[in-house]
């Protein structure tokens, strides 16, 4: 069992995960947390990331349009303690997990790569690659 955790997270972990995701998806989009810059933004939950014991949630966001990224999060951790309260009621779990909010990279990182594989000297090298 020791080298378990070396092959990744468990299954439970993962849809623990994914039942917080859509949780706080969908309290997001009903807009049930009443604030000013929640209800002007549409904030997506892209992923949750639960340590083993699943007393700790990762959450990513990201706004749509990318804008005010750090008003969102500011805004999320204010309202960090409802937000737990209604996972907690939604997904069934022994404990409520402690929810970090984290603006998601990931979109950023594949349009910076997508951007550098569009280059003149990259799409060369490419295409070099496909006469050989």
């Amino acid at each position: 069992m020791a080298g378990r955790e070396q092959d990744g997270p468990s299954v439970r972990v993962l849809r623990v995960g994914e039942q917080v995701r859509h949780a706080l998806s969908e309290i997001l989009a009903r807009g049930d947390v009443h604030d000013d810059t929640l209800s002007t933004h549409m904030v997506s939950v892209t992923e949750v990331r639960m340590s083993p014991d699943l007393r700790h949630a990762t959450v990513f966001v990201k706004p749509l349009l990318g804008g005010d990224e750090a008003e969102v999060i500011t805004a999320l951790k204010r309202h960090v303690r409802y937000l737990r309260g209604e996972v907690s009621r939604r997904v069934n779990t022994k404990y409520a997990c402690d929810l970090k909010f984290r603006i998601d990279e990931s979109f950023d990182e594949g349009s910076h790569i997508d951007s550098i594989l569009r280059t003149a000297h990259v799409a060369q090298d490419l295409a070099d690659d496909g006469e050989e």
